[in-house]
């Protein structure tokens, strides 16, 4: 009853994210630069901690998430009343929002912004887009359509958004597609579609994802327009100074307490919502519910160790080796560097083997993973340029997101949805964790601006899948086209249309 092998998975998929990082930090110490006893110390409890804590929320989140969900979703939809539906879709989505680790990592990394200003803005903007996602599916609004409209929005913004922020703000966008937020919202588009009988209602919750990553982009730069704080530039992270075992004891159990009132205060609004609609209205089976009990436990014991783990450990670690690498004779080591590390973040992830099956074999999993490699390992290269010439951030994102909205026109319907819905997971846990602080460390000893400079490498990762699947999409189609006589020629593809989806 425990999902043991749940567990097991879990633990399997936490470690192949993590130890990629973990060796490689090992070896530049070994090799490149020295780091201090106390420092790689943290960091390898921390890891502990990391692949520990992603093993519990990954799998808790599987659980209570989805399943919470799903039954929200089902329930307020069979109301046929919409001002509920959407009322609904806007508070759960800010609700589930808030209890995201990703966003919680960064917005500690923000200290201008205060942690709550930054954390709600953002879930607001989850918010309003998951009801504007969920107008989108009630009016059969093509997806392109509503992605053209949001990012027009963001484009326009940027022309009177101070530059401080912009970085943070398509950070933003990357961190809010986690392991928290995804699930929940995937499983509450699936409950509302659950009820409808045409042929395409268990797909039609695709588009939910890919909106709500629109949102914390504007929320912030709205944010930025109206929020005046008194400095921009990041606090200087503090190198832990430990000495001895019991040193490293005490920073990581003074550091729990921390964690479990701010994932306590966190999560409880959501669990709370949730049982005001089990008393009331849903009623859901005893069993239902101790799944669900047994989730919220799993998910809260992760979090705290995630937490914990990254900012007694991996967060200092990876200030202070970008720290050391930037400030050799040779600067531009941290390109290579930047870049293995880009290459394990998706080398880790499992989710690619659906293509393959989607495309009947024609664009293989290996395929996707080889391309989506080297891509992000080129993104955090252009990063890692960025820091060191401090290059903004426009000069990348622009033309990117501008490509990909130009890509959807000539690529199959159903890549550009995987695509869009996909762009979080490139930007994995480790992204934020510790390539994100690793920037931040270089920025730093080159003398730049660590808020507009550092900022924005979550952003260019999360990028990539939206440009790469999308060119895989475009070569499928020639494929296709090359095979057959223009006379018989049919998209393999054509049975999916704006409303579908492909769960990664």
């Amino acid at each position: 009853m425990l999902y043991r092998n749940g567990l097991r998975k879990k633990f399997n998929e936490a470690l192949m994210a993590v130890l990629p990082i973990v060796l490689i930090v090992l070896a530049l110490a070994l090799v490149l630069t020295p780091v201090p006893s106390g420092v790689l110390l943290s960091f390898l409890f921390g890891g502990v901690l990391l692949v520990v804590g992603m093993m519990f929320f990954s799998l808790g989140a599987e659980l209570a998430m989805e399943t919470m969900g799903e039954r929200l979703g089902a329930y307020v939809t069979k109301k046929r009343k919409l001002f509920l539906i959407l009322l609904s879709g806007f508070l759960l989505g800010v609700l589930i929002t808030v209890s995201e680790p990703d966003l919680t990592v960064l917005a500690n990394q923000v200290p201008a912004v205060p942690n709550a200003v930054l954390v709600f803005s953002v879930a607001g903007g989850v918010g309003l887009f998951m009801l504007a996602a969920i107008l989108r599916m009630l009016l059969g609004v093509p997806l392109r359509t509503m992605l053209i409209a949001s990012y027009t929005a963001v484009f326009a913004l940027l022309i009177f958004a101070p530059k401080e922020l912009l970085a943070v703000a398509f950070d933003s966008g990357g961190v809010t597609t986690g392991p928290m937020t995804v699930p929940f919202i995937m499983s509450f588009g699936v409950g509302i579609t659950a009820i409808r009988n045409d042929r395409h209602a268990s797909d039609d919750s695709f588009g939910l994802v890919a909106l709500s990553s629109v949102g914390p982009i504007i929320a912030v730069l709205v944010l930025s327009l109206i929020y005046r704080p008194g400095s921009m530039e990041a606090a200087a992270q503090k190198i832990p100074d430990v000495t001895d075992s019991i040193a490293l004891g005490r920073q990581f159990l003074s550091a729990f307490p921390l964690y479990l009132k701010e994932i306590a205060i966190s999560l409880l609004p959501i669990v709370v919502v949730f049982l005001i609609f089990q008393l009331f209205a849903l009623k859901l089976e005893r069993r239902t519910i101790l799944r669900i009990i047994i989730g919220v436990v799993y998910t809260y014991i992760g979090l705290t160790l995630f937490l914990t783990g990254v900012n007694a450990g991996f967060l200092p670690a990876g200030v202070f080796l970008g720290q050391k690498l930037a400030g050799l004779p040779v600067r531009f080591i941290i390109i290579p560097v930047g870049m293995l590390i880009g290459w394990f973040i998706v080398k880790a992830e499992s989710a690619m083997r659906q293509v393959e099956e989607l495309t009947n074999g024609a664009i293989k999993g290996r395929t996707l993973q080889l391309s989506l490699c080297l891509s992000v390992s080129l993104s955090v290269g252009l990063a890692m340029i960025r820091v060191l010439t401090g290059a903004p951030i426009l000069f990348f994102m622009v033309p990117g997101y501008a490509l990909a909205l130009l890509l959807s026109f000539f690529t199959p319907k159903i890549f550009t949805a995987v695509a869009f819905d996909s762009g979080g997971v490139a930007s994995g846990p480790m992204t934020a964790t510790f390539l994100l602080p690793f920037a931040m460390g270089a920025s730093s000893a080159l003398g730049g601006s660590v808020t507009t400079d550092a900022f924005g490498v979550v952003a260019m990762v999360a990028l990539t899948p939206l440009l790469t699947v999308q060119v895989l999409g475009l070569i499928y189609r020639l494929k296709e086209r090359g095979k057959q006589p223009e006379s018989e020629r049919t998209d393999l593809l054509s049975e999916y249309d704006d409303q579908a989806i492909i769960e990664l």
